[in-house]
């Protein structure tokens, strides 16, 4: 299959996308097929979790191949790749195959928003390969169709993404640059192993929790509040905000039908030892999202502190340090 004019050429480029952390999070879909949220979401971009992804494309591939460099993909993955490529394809008027080739700096499958940063670094990558220029806005909807919270590793630093009601209605964008606030998300590493319910699985029975209804309405006085504690740099009660997020979302979680268990028990020890910290004087908050991960908030000031304090705690596989982040970025272009 050859696209017009391509015959003669490949096309290759590299894009870096980072993760990023939801502080008020998105759960539910109000459309499967667009991926719309229910709910409008606010995260941040992260430094040291991200996917660097190569996407070629030539006349000379007669299929996509796709390859994870520091894992494997399922069958299910690579579909919802390749779905991803054909999305492109079309917008780009292209019929070539491509060969991608991505890695990622941490765990994919354990609730560590793999899924965002790599389809961020998929449609950068893809459209960049193919000579199309789309806005930021444009390419925010693009990713978010292969993976919802995608579409706010795009924008840089502290990203808002609108629930919107139409595919062009539902996008993100950035709320200010990654240097506004000096945060830390020092990302715990409890479990690699894929989670046995994938996000996109358990979204399908959020409204099924006795919950959801007092969840909804409480998320727009909750984005009220955390946009001021942004505004103001106040940090105790950003903290405030995003542990009680996360425990709601949570709470919805475990009451759903049917319900999902995805913290272990160093997930609740490190969480039992951030208020134990605080009552101490330590200025840390958790969050996690859907999986045992826990992501651990706290000033730059607080962030020796922190790690230190993390020593004492068992079940602690790896941490990764972030520090706010620019969304995706373009590495390197080439055509041959």
């Amino acid at each position: 299959m050859r696209g017009a004019g391509s015959e003669d050429r490949s096309m290759k480029a590299t894009a870096q996308a980072p993760a990023n952390i939801a502080f008020i999070k998105y759960w539910g879909k109000s459309d499967e097929v667009l991926r719309l949220p229910l709910n409008d979401s606010f995260s941040m971009n992260l430094s040291g979790a991200y996917t660097t992804t190569t996407v070629e494309f030539s006349a000379s591939f007669v299929k996509d191949e796709i390859t994870l460099l520091n894992g494997a993909f399922s069958e299910k993955e690579i579909a919802r790749v390749v779905k991803g490529l054909d999305r492109v394809r079309e917008r780009a008027g292209s019929k070539l195959f491509a060969r991608v080739v991505t890695k990622n700096t941490f765990p994919k499958g354990a609730g560590s928003a793999a899924s965002a940063s790599g389809f961020a670094a998929l449609t950068v990558a893809g459209f960049s390969a193919l000579g199309i220029r789309l806005s930021e806005k444009e390419l925010t909807i693009f990713s978010r169709l292969g993976s919802g919270s995608a579409c706010r590793s795009i924008p840089d630093g502290f990203v808002m993404w609108g629930k919107g009601n139409l595919n062009d209605t539902s996008y993100a964008y950035s709320l200010y640059p990654s240097t506004y606030w000096d945060l830390r998300d020092i990302l715990v590493i409890v479990d690699r192993s894929m989670k046995k319910v994938s996000t996109t699985e358990g979204h399908k029975g959020v409204q099924s929790s006795p919950f959801w209804n007092n969840r909804s309405k409480a998320i727009p006085q909750r984005i009220d509040r955390i946009l001021i504690a942004l505004k103001e740099k106040n940090f105790r009660e950003f903290g405030e905000v995003i542990e009680e997020e996360c425990l709601d979302m949570h709470h919805v979680m475990q009451t759903q039908v049917p319900p999902l268990m995805y913290w272990n028990d160093a997930t609740k020890r490190i969480m039992n030892a951030v208020i134990a910290w605080r009552k101490k004087g330590l200025s840390v908050y958790f969050t996690i999202d859907a999986g045992p991960n826990v992501h651990l908030i706290c000033e730059g000031q607080d962030e020796g502190r922190v790690r230190d304090a993390l020593k004492g705690v068992s079940g602690v596989e790896e941490i990764i340090l972030n520090k706010p982040s620019k969304g995706a970025q373009i590495i390197s272009t080439h055509l041959f």
